[in-house]
């Protein structure tokens, strides 16, 4: 009695758990999708793309300058950074719209967002390292808070494809049962009677 009550308590505890996981993975996706997407569109809109924010663009300047780049270099630089954030934004986005059509039946694909948070790290890495040379805090903690984020939602992506393959191995091991327990009630059919004389 005391077992099915604790695995009862550890079903209840795992269904809360992966709500949780669930909604966290969707506002660290709207997260991304909304400020990188703002970004985006800044920098894209702008006729330097984001160069004429100095402090915001400094990993392009430190990079440019690494790799030599000229001046209309520097500008395609920018509008290729740009453009990353433009795909993080989308591949957040198109990772929304597959949660909410999870809804109506099937699974999302954590692949997608997993892949749009490779790139934020990246990104974001790359932009810290300017802001912590040029001691410039609120750059540092802006990337910082992004990669915590990214973290934590690769964490709980990772926690989801957990319970997911344990109910699948579940499902398995319930099939299984199932299959031994009508074989053995079909042989237990078909043997007839043994009557000792």
């Amino acid at each position: 009695m005391q077992v099915r009550v604790k695995h009862r308590l550890k079903e209840v505890l795992v269904r809360k758990l992966s709500f949780a996981s669930v909604a966290m993975i969707l506002a660290i996706s709207l997260y991304f999708m909304l400020s990188w997407g703002f970004d985006a569109f800044r920098m894209l809109a702008s006729p330097t793309y984001g160069l004429d924010d100095v402090w915001r663009s400094q990993f392009v300047f430190a990079i440019g300058s690494y790799l030599h780049l000229t001046p209309v270099g520097l500008i395609k630089f920018a509008a290729f950074f740009a453009i990353l954030k433009l795909a993080v934004a989308a591949i957040c986005a198109v990772h929304i719209a597959d949660r909410f059509r999870s809804l109506m039946g099937g699974k999302a694909d954590g692949e997608i967002l997993e892949g749009g948070l490779i790139l934020v790290v990246a990104i974001s890495i790359l932009s810290v390292g300017p802001a912590v040379w040029s001691q410039n805090a609120e750059l540092v903690r802006e990337g910082a808070i992004q990669l915590a984020l990214a973290a934590l939602a690769v964490a709980f992506l990772m926690l989801e494809r957990t319970d997911g393959r344990r109910d699948e191995k579940d499902e398995a091991a319930d099939a299984r049962m199932e299959a031994a327990r009508s074989a053995f009630e079909t042989t237990m059919a078909r043997s007839a009677p043994r009557i000792n004389n």
